[in-house]
């Protein structure tokens, strides 16, 4: 029996991550304050350099979890036989016309 080969490519989460940081930049709003602050009233340049590092790794960890999870339903379901004796085939009759049973509804 032949292995099907699975390619996996880890260029997904760059992907997903860049995609993650450009849609959540509105996260960074509070860093931007804090650069302006810098600059005004001449408060450490780390509190920008900390946010924006918090900022990177939340959406880092948020993309790793979406990617965790997309992975992890890719199994294939395994169609099983109906062993219900009460289950009947559903046959829709057609009408004497030939069209759908729907077209008086």
């Amino acid at each position: 029996m032949k292995k099907k080969k699975r390619f996996r490519s880890n260029g997904g989460f760059f992907i997903a991550l860049g995609f993650n940081l450009i849609f959540n930049l509105e996260w960074t709003i509070p860093a931007w304050i804090l650069l302006a602050l810098h600059f005004v009233f001449d408060i450490s340049m780390w509190w920008f350099i900390g946010a924006m590092i918090i900022w990177g790794s939340i959406i880092a960890l948020y993309t790793a979890f979406l990617c965790w999870v997309s992975r992890a339903s890719n199994t294939p379901e395994i169609k099983k036989e109906n062993k219900n004796p009460y289950s009947a085939k559903t046959v829709i009759p057609k009408t004497k016309t030939g069209g759908d049973n729907n077209e008086n509804v």
